[in-house]
């Protein structure tokens, strides 16, 4: 638990909240809540920049039920701000994301842009994002006693560390979590002296010049050399309405939000290995999983088919896609289409897990560095990228493979050139 954050219930709300001297935020929390797992991390890094501003109370909901009714707090996570015992400022709930939370606190605290000085950090190798390729490369970097700093706009571990089990890492003893291998390589990065800066909000990224640089909310990061590692995101569900059930019935993630769906419906939509793979690891909580597929047979490995296929609360909807989303406040299931004799299905569920392909997060680059047709950057066997000094590795760069390990070895490469790149402008 953070020293920062002020762990209080109902019995204390009086005295920790309305009668504080400081404005106040305040989340109410639940357990087994993966939306209030996700904001964990989030009120904690607010928490240490702004505790001697504003004072970070966390409330388990569950416990104080009475007190949050009387509140009109009705989920979690619910953020709620207070100043002198009045609530004001926005609420949040849901899934909530920093850059809003953080700009609502400092609309209370009365700041504005003008009064943000950006901190100036000098690095010798920058590395933006921190995934298995940021973390490797940050590995080879740091090692080579570089200085060496790793921004990244969420958590460590990238899409690798949501993932439930990892079981072709090779040197595992058969499978390990992804959480796990990440926290592994996040530990070895750091014990070279790797300085990790996430839950950054990147704004701007100068490639051109010897200095690359990356801004942020509060800082301006600068250094001779840059790894790009910012990966890949999951591609949207293509059915209007996505945006408002998005994190409250539309998920991209089973390892984060399948505990949600104890006993109840759910419907996976892909046929690759992450939607074959993750509709099984949903058995677990879910009564009933339905895969929808557009294609007649699945293009994930045979291991992952004969497993979804043979188990008995599975079953698959092929030649379809999903056309809409059913329900008003709450999501009921969705319907879908059969693209070869154009009839329309509803199929009932609780929850919709998404795994139809990934998308490259490139925009900060735009008309500065070469991608392909697709927006995956181009690079050489060195994983140099058309501007000197700034390399890309991982999922965001144009490949054929994309796996765990492939942006580990991705990151190896890249770390050794920046090394040698670095070297070259010291000599």
């Amino acid at each position: 638990m953070s020293s920062n954050i002020v762990y209080t219930n109902a019995q204390d709300w009086q005295s920790e909240v309305l009668g504080s001297h400081l404005p106040v935020i305040v989340d109410f929390y639940s357990e087994e809540c993966s939306p209030c797992a996700a904001l964990a991390p989030i009120f904690e890094k607010l928490a240490e920049k702004y505790s001697n501003q504003m004072k970070f109370v966390k409330i388990l909901r569950q416990q104080n039920r009475e007190l949050a009714l009387s509140l009109n707090v009705k989920s979690s996570p619910t953020v709620l701000f207070f100043n002198q015992g009045q609530e004001v400022g926005d609420r949040f709930n849901g899934y909530i994301r920093k850059p809003d939370l953080r700009q609502a606190l400092e609309n209370v605290l009365n700041i504005t842009p003008d009064d943000v000085t950006l901190e100036k950090v000098k690095a010798d190798v920058l590395i933006l994002g921190g995934g298995p390729a940021g973390l490797s490369a940050a590995i080879y970097a740091a090692r080579a006693r570089l200085k060496t700093i790793i921004v990244d706009e969420g958590v460590p571990g990238g899409q690798a560390a949501t993932t439930w089990e990892i079981a072709n890492y090779p040197g595992t003893a058969g499978t390990i979590s992804g959480k796990e291998l990440m926290d592994n390589m996040l530990t070895q990065a750091k014990s070279f002296g790797t300085q990790v800066d996430d839950l950054k909000e990147v704004s701007r990224v100068e490639l051109k010049g010897d200095l690359k640089v990356i801004t942020t909310e509060d800082t301006e990061y600068a250094a001779p050399v840059l790894i790009i590692a910012t990966g890949s995101e999951s591609r949207r569900l293509p059915v209007d309405g996505e945006a408002d059930f998005r994190g409250m019935g539309i998920h991209y993630c089973a390892t984060c939000d399948g505990a949600n769906y104890q006993d109840a419906k759910v419907i996976v939509v892909g046929g690759g290995n992450s939607a074959v793979e993750e509709a099984v690891f949903l058995t677990k909580f879910a009564s009933h999983v339905t895969i929808v597929h557009q294609f007649d047979n699945f293009q994930a490995s045979k291991t992952a088919q004969e497993q979804a296929l043979h188990n008995p609360k599975i079953d698959v909807v092929w030649d379809s896609e999903p056309r809409a989303i059913l329900g008003d406040k709450e999501l009921t299931g969705i319907r879908v289409e059969n693209i070869k004799t154009g009839e329309f299905k509803d199929i009932a569920a609780n929850g919709v897990f998404v795994y139809i392909g990934m998308q490259t997060r490139t925009n900060l680059f735009e008309g500065q560095i070469k991608t392909n047709q697709w927006g995956y950057v181009e690079v050489d066997e060195e994983l140099k990228t058309n501007i000197p000094g700034v390399y890309a590795a991982g999922d965001i760069r144009s490949k054929q493979i994309r796996q765990v390990v492939t942006a580990a070895s991705d990151g190896a490469i890249a770390g050794i050139n920046a090394e040698r790149y670095f070297m070259l402008q010291e000599n």
